[in-house]
């Protein structure tokens, strides 16, 4: 008994030493901090963190004893920052058939990895990637990699296929008939009747969606004649929104026209995607709704001045043009009456890594500089379901903390330069003049 008791003790202390081997403590000494929940700039904040969490925030901290200390005092600390419109696994390219034709799903996943490590030197921890334009769930592979630590990337929520009927901007078109692609439809994520949406919706969550995402209306980066036109029936959107209900997901609806809006909002989505041709009965439903509108206010100038030189159809581009100006115009509508924003930039259809660039045309259209930042931390954490884990730098969240030189609330281009990256207590980039050492 006494051997088995000893025995016992001895593994009991070798638990106890590896725990405390595995436990890191780090602490950030913030010269300022800005604290979203709170919509203030903090000042002389200590930041301290055990492993990947923050487990005290506040002045005058006393610093644990052989904790790894960043002298962060000339910088302004924030929330590392949430993109809830992303597409990791694509970007504009630069021959717009050459992709549709010559390339297949190693092709985007073999560069899935850059766009992500880009996302996250940029300053952005988190995304949701809402639909992959090319079958066999790269989003799913790239998320888990991510978990995993074999690659470096943000936290992401996926939605694998974008849902859209027949003939929608889901529906590559354009084209003739008689090409053949040898996919199952499932995996194009094309979907009509009530019952061909709801087996969408389950296939999708069978191989790893966190979000359901549909086609609530026609686009602009397809050649699909409508821009706005809804292309789905308001009972199809119900039940979109209700099969993911059932599996405990959001859904989010690509929405541009004003009628379409409307539908997707009465379907109970959390988030309207694009929302360009939002109109007041629109901006009513949502406020009452509690909807977010995720609006990519950014990317219009670089489709209209780069997309025609990467072979893109001038009917995309025209469409463009039709929709930028309207979607800027009544964002500001939006944002005037009290609609919820979250920071949203879709991602992919501009270069990744410059999904800062929107701070500025968010202000620029109706947000303070405060207000901007929360849409990309409070807000977007909500709208991820994810406010018990990021969007703030608070106690028990992880530690996804990002540094700027300069102050954003002043000034919010200074976002586009990002210079410090924590993400998960791991510092991926400092480029600030900080001091590293131990307390």
């Amino acid at each position: 008994m006494k051997k088995i008791i000893a025995a016992l003790s001895i593994l009991i202390l070798l638990h106890s030493q590896h725990s405390f081997a595995q436990s890191r403590i780090t602490v950030i000494k913030a010269g300022k901090l800005v604290d979203p929940e709170k919509g203030e700039v903090l000042t002389n904040q200590v930041i301290i963190i055990d492993s990947n969490i923050i487990t005290a925030v506040g002045p005058s901290l006393a610093i644990p004893k052989n904790a790894k200390v960043i002298d962060l005092s000339n910088a302004t600390v924030l929330p590392g920052l949430i993109d809830c419109h992303t597409h990791l696994t694509t970007s504009p390219g630069s021959d717009y058939y050459a992709d549709i034709f010559r390339k297949t799903p190693i092709d985007f996943a073999m560069i899935a990895p850059t766009y992500a490590r880009k996302t996250l030197m940029a300053g952005f921890t988190t995304c949701r990637d809402v639909g992959v334009d090319v079958p066999a769930f790269i989003d799913i592979s790239l998320r888990n990699a991510i978990n995993n630590g074999d690659i470096e990337g943000p936290r992401m929520q996926c939605a694998t296929m974008y849902i859209g009927a027949t003939g929608s901007h889901a529906d590559l078109n354009g084209f003739s008939p008689y090409l053949e692609w040898n996919v199952p439809e499932k995996m194009l994520g094309i979907a009509n009747g009530i019952d061909g949406v709801r087996e969408q919706v389950r296939y999708n969550i069978k191989y790893g969606a966190d979000v359901i995402k549909f086609g609530a209306s026609a686009g602009v980066l397809s050649e699909e004649e409508s821009v706005g036109a809804p292309q789905y029936t308001q009972e199809e959107m119900n039940a979109i929104v209700d099969e993911a209900k059932l599996w405990g997901k959001k859904a989010c609806a690509h929405a541009h026209g004003a009628e379409a809006i409307k539908m997707a909002v009465k379907s109970g989505v959390a988030s309207v995607e694009h929302g360009s041709f939002l109109d007041e009965e629109g901006i009513k439903l949502m406020k009452e709704k509690g909807t977010y509108l995720v609006a990519d206010i950014y990317n219009d100038d670089y489709i209209v001045s780069e997309y025609l030189k990467l072979g893109y159809p001038q009917k995309i581009v025209d469409k463009e043009k039709l929709v930028g100006r309207t979607q800027r115009e009544n964002f500001q509508k939006a944002v005037q009456a009290g609609v919820k924003v979250a920071f949203g930039t879709d991602a992919g259809v501009y270069p990744h890594g410059d999904n800062g660039k929107q701070f500025r045309y968010m202000v620029k259209f109706g947000l303070t500089p405060m207000k901007a930042i929360q849409a990309a931390t409070v807000n977007a954490a909500d709208l991820l379901g994810w406010t018990n884990k990021v969007g703030s730098v608070s106690k028990n969240k992880f530690a996804d903390i990002i540094a700027v030189e300069g102050n954003p609330v002043d000034d919010v281009t200074i976002l586009e330069k990002v210079k410090f990256v924590m993400k998960d207590g791991v510092v991926y980039k400092n480029e600030l003049n900080s001091k590293t050492a131990k307390q």
